[in-house]
């Protein structure tokens, strides 16, 4: 079946097997962590972050593994499933530390009290007197309650947790310096608990099982500081308070040699001496040396293409590469 035969573009419906996704488009997705190689002093800089329950600071240009960094830890050291923080410009710290759904709970108390007095209406009618019992129903406010990926990492326990603070060069000016006394002081507190009659109560925890625990007096803190690792693309500068607070690391620029190593384990064969593979991995080498904006996943794309046999050729081809391999920084 050749590269023509999916969309044609004649508005025809036809029956077309659809082609295999590469290894690392496969869902549900799953960690590059067993293929990522890393450079020369990362390790170092992860046992200093270790040892020192210091931060990780990662800068690099995308698709360099920055954020595969922490899956590989978690994994060699049983950390458990890394929690994962995506930072936008609209990303606060109170959102990672917990979230509060405000207008459920008020719904949810008036709902109660116009059940609780409806009971009270139809007991005392039933009776013959408005004497009936005065309980008030009960406030569950922890069920509109729900740590954030922060927020679970602080939570105590015997071993740190992951923590990856993905891409916060985009945040807005302000949260690096947000982030400070947390991050010194491994604790916080949540209001809306320290407030209520309830002095210990069941809060879920960030994540998809649904796991509570319970938080006494409305405190969160840690006994083990966990392991976080913040990656940067380098778009921006961080004040010199919360640089101290960190280990920092920047990957190095990807060289040909560390290209093909990349390729080879992500499609899981050795990469020929010469052909369009070698070819094709040297000049994106060179067009990164150059200053391009690239990432390698673009590299293993294009990779991906030139190796099938049944891929398009010629002037299409070409055409094709171009589209796979246009610069980050265009439009």
């Amino acid at each position: 079946m050749s590269w023509n035969t999916y969309y044609v573009g004649d508005g025809t419906p036809r029956e077309v097997k659809l082609p295999d996704p590469p290894p690392w488009r496969t869902f549900p997705r799953t960690s590059d962590q067993h293929v990522f190689q890393p450079p020369e002093g990362l390790t170092d800089a992860v046992n200093a972050a270790l040892y020192l329950h210091r931060p990780l600071l990662i800068t690099g240009s995308a698709g360099t593994g920055k954020s595969t960094v922490i899956e590989q830890v978690a994994a060699e050291l049983k950390l458990g499933p890394v929690l994962r923080w995506h930072i936008t410009s609209r990303s606060t710290l109170p959102d990672a530390l917990y979230q509060y759904d405000a207008l459920g709970h008020i719904h949810s108390l008036r709902l109660r009290q116009t059940l609780y007095e409806g009971r009270r209406t139809g007991r005392a009618r039933s009776r013959g007197s408005a004497r009936t019992e005065r309980t008030p129903p009960v406030d569950d406010i922890a069920s509109f309650l729900t740590l954030g990926p922060l927020g679970t990492a602080l939570l105590p326990g015997e071993r740190p947790r992951a923590l990856l603070i993905d891409e916060i060069d985009k945040s807005d000016l302000d949260l690096p310096s947000d982030l400070l006394d947390v991050l010194e002081r491994g604790e916080f507190r949540i209001p809306e608990l320290v407030r209520h009659r309830v002095r210990s109560a069941p809060v879920r925890e960030w994540g998809e099982d649904e796991r509570t625990c319970t938080v006494p007096d409305g405190r969160v803190q840690c006994t083990r500081f966990p392991f976080i690792v913040m990656t940067s693309n380098g778009e921006r500068d961080f004040p010199a308070p919360f640089l101290r607070r960190c280990i920092r690391y920047t990957m190095p620029t990807p060289t040909v040699d560390t290209l093909r190593d990349a390729v080879a384990a992500h499609l899981e064969q050795e990469v020929p001496d010469s052909g369009p593979v070698p070819d094709l991995i040297r000049e994106f080498a060179a067009r990164i040396a150059r200053g391009d904006a690239l990432a390698v996943d673009q590299l293993l794309n294009a990779v991906r293409l030139v190796s099938d046999p049944q891929a398009p050729s010629g002037t299409q081809r070409d055409r094709i590469l171009d589209l796979l391999l246009r610069e980050l920084s265009g439009g």
